[in-house]
Order: C-alpha cells, then sequence, then structure tokens
C-alpha cells in the first residue's frame, strides 16, 4: 500500500499532522508513506522514521503554474492507494484529484467534498488533552486502519551529534545547563498572535525574580529589532539574565539547543508545539482570537499550561464572532494583563 498525506504551509500543522505517519505504520508496517509539506518546514520532521519519502513544494512551485502542474504530474506517477488531504485547500484539492487514488480522505466542506471518498466533520470539543487540532487529524485515519489509536504526540528526532553540538555551543556562550534556562519565545508569527511587547518584558522580569534563570529569546533575523525592543522594556537587572545573541542558526539548531531548556515559555504557535514535541515543559500565552482548546495540546496543568483572554473574560469571548476577535486583538489582547496568570506561571516554574 502506498500513501500520501497533504499538509501545507505552518511549521506546527507539518508536525502535528506527522503524528498519522506512526499510526498507520503500527497498522501497516509495510506501507509506504508520503509526505507533501513546504520545504521550509522539513526541519520539523527530519529523521522521521515513519516517513518514507517527502514531497516538497518550493516557492518556485507556489509562483509557477507550469512547476505546480509538473509536481501534480510527480504525485500521478506514484500511484498512491490512497491519499489524506489534511490541509484541504485549492492547491491541495488538485493534488488529490491528480493522484488518481481510489481512496480519497479529507475534512468535510460542502465545496468539495465531490473531490473525496471520504469526508470527515471536524469535532469542536476535545475529548482528551490532546486538544483537537490532534483529534480532528486522527479521525482522517477511520478508513485506512481498523481502529483509531490513542493520541500520539508529536515528535522531533534529533541525532546525538545535533545534541552535543547544542550543548557545546551552550557552554561556549556561558551557559550553565546546571542552572534555569528558560527559552522565550518573545514574538509571535504575526502581529495578530504576538503578547504586547511591555507586557512580555513584565513577565520576563517576573520568571528572572523567581528563579533567576539564564533567558534565552527565540526569534527569527526579521525580528529582531522587535525582539530588542522587549529586552529594554525588561529592567536592568533581568537585562543580564538574558543572552540575547545566543539563538541558533537554524531551526535544527533552535531545536537542539531548545532540547537542553528547563522550559520554553511565551506566545502560542510553531515554537511551543516544536517544545512539545521535544518533551520541554511548556507556558503559552495564546492569542485572544486563536482557539485554546484546538492547540492547547496535552495541557496538564503541570508541564504544559496555557493562558487565554477567555481564562480571564469570558464573557468577551463567548459573545464574539472569530472576525470580531481577529479585528480586536490588539485591544484583547492589552486585557489579558500579565499579573492576571503570575500565580499559575509561578507554580509552573516552581513544578518544573
Amino acid at each position: 500500500m502506498k500513501i500520501l498525506i497533504i499538509q501545507q504551509k505552518m511549521i506546527g500543522d507539518v508536525l502535528t499532522t506527522s503524528i498519522l505517519f506512526e499510526a498507520l505504520k503500527a497498522e501497516h508496517p509495510d506501507a509506504e508513506l508520503h509526505y507533501v509539506i513546504n520545504s521550509h518546514t522539513f526541519p520539523v520532521v527530519e529523521h522521521n522514521p515513519f516517513i518514507d519519502k517527502f514531497l516538497f513544494i518550493t516557492p518556485e512551485i507556489e509562483e509557477s503554474r507550469a512547476k505546480f502542474l509538473s509536481f501534480l504530474k510527480e504525485i500521478k506517477s506514484e500511484n498512491y492507494d490512497a491519499v489524506i488531504d489534511v490541509y484541504s485547500k485549492l492547491s491541495s484539492n488538485f493534488m488529490t484529484k491528480f493522484s488518481g487514488a481510489p481512496i480519497k480522505i479529507s475534512k468535510h466542506k460542502w465545496y468539495t467534498r465531490y473531490y473525496y471518498t471520504h469526508t470527515f466533520k471536524e469535532a469542536t470539543v476535545a475529548q482528551t488533552n490532546a486538544g483537537l487540532a490532534i483529534e480532528n487529524r486522527l479521525q482522517l485515519l477511520e478508513p485506512l486502519v481498523k481502529e483509531i489509536p490513542e493520541p500520539i504526540r508529536p515528535k522531533i528526532y534529533l541525532t546525538n551529534e545535533e545534541i552535543e553540538t547544542a550543548k557545546q555551543f551552550l557552554f561556549d556562550s556561558n551557559i550553565n545547563l546546571s542552572k534555569p534556562l528558560y527559552m522565550i519565545s518573545v514574538l509571535g508569527s504575526g502581529d495578530n498572535k504576538t503578547y504586547p511587547l511591555p507586557h512580555m518584558a513584565k513577565v520576563i522580569d517576573f520568571v528572572v525574580a523567581k528563579t533567576k534563570a539564564q533567558i534565552l529569546f527565540n526569534y527569527m533575523p526579521k525580528q529582531v529589532d522587535e525582539a530588542k525592543t522587549v529586552y529594554n522594556f525588561c529592567n536592568s537587572e533581568t537585562r543580564k539574565h538574558i543572552f540575547f545573541d545566543v539563538f541558533g542558526n537554524g531551526l535544527r539548531a533552535f531545536l537542539a539547543i531548545t532540547h537542553h531548556c528547563t522550559a520554553l515559555i511565551g506566545n502560542e504557535g510553531g515554537a511551543v508545539n516544536m517544545a512539545k514535541a521535544l518533551n520541554v515543559p511548556t507556558f503559552t500565552i495564546f492569542s485572544p482570537w486563536i482557539i485554546k482548546e484546538a492547540w492547547n495540546m496535552f495541557e496538564d496543568g503541570q508541564r504544559n499550561v496555557s493562558v487565554h483572554l477567555k481564562d480571564f473574560n469570558p464573557e468577551i469571548v463567548d459573545n464574539s464572532t472569530s472576525k470580531e476577535l481577529k479585528d480586536n486583538y490588539k485591544s484583547l489582547y492589552e486585557l489579558i494583563e500579565p499579573s492576571l496568570f503570575f500565580k499559575e506561571l509561578e507554580t509552573f516554574l516552581n513544578y518544573n
């Protein structure tokens, strides 16, 4: 049996969808499993032992109809027995249709249901602490497995060499791994997923005051000015604990460094999902418009904790549409004062 799974775009989505490969291999150990992903997301699934082949969507393919058509022909030539389209948007609709696979599976949408042989409506209430992102993906396996497995945790596979290289890098950067080391996800993937910078500085001040820990910042090169702004908002004592220039040269390096951290704290997004996949504790601050129940994966109140506007002002969230929450994210973010969750954060720091 040859199966294709399609999950484009975001790193967190690509990592989360990778659980399907482990589940399929458990029941079909001889199956050949392929994965369509955007090329920039490869580092989070590199060395995954359950994935046999990757098909990469590059920026060139996204920008050229001719190259996209060639990519579709490549998919068709593989003669898949089944396709699981987790992404379920126009580009993946075409991939599924062109594959010619007799079994085509995706989430239910009234305007694309004719592309597929099996569709599933997404649940809105989680049944386990795995969260809806995990549970809704696992139900897509129903046509191919006899029994849906228990929720599987996404995993990132680092090599021993990567782990040791990161350890030496931290040592050379004057980081003491016998003391607490926190990775701070200071910025989200966009403004509407970024906790206000003065608020984030107060969170970091609190962490340092309680733990005297060493602090690393996770940010992309293009975000250096915003990250520096957070640094400058922190008080002078806190800044002594921040190793601002210590960060990984590339995503795999970031993952290897995070492996050595005590915990990751900060904005919800790919970094949090990656930390969980490395079995590193997380404290997550959700954007007001993101559905917490979908992405608070494996939250247990101890190793994985999160906060959301709904925890403090449920009436605002319950009485607003998704669009209203997204449009007003700035003012709503301001309502999540750091002091509102300092008790939960202190409990998290003490436990971890």
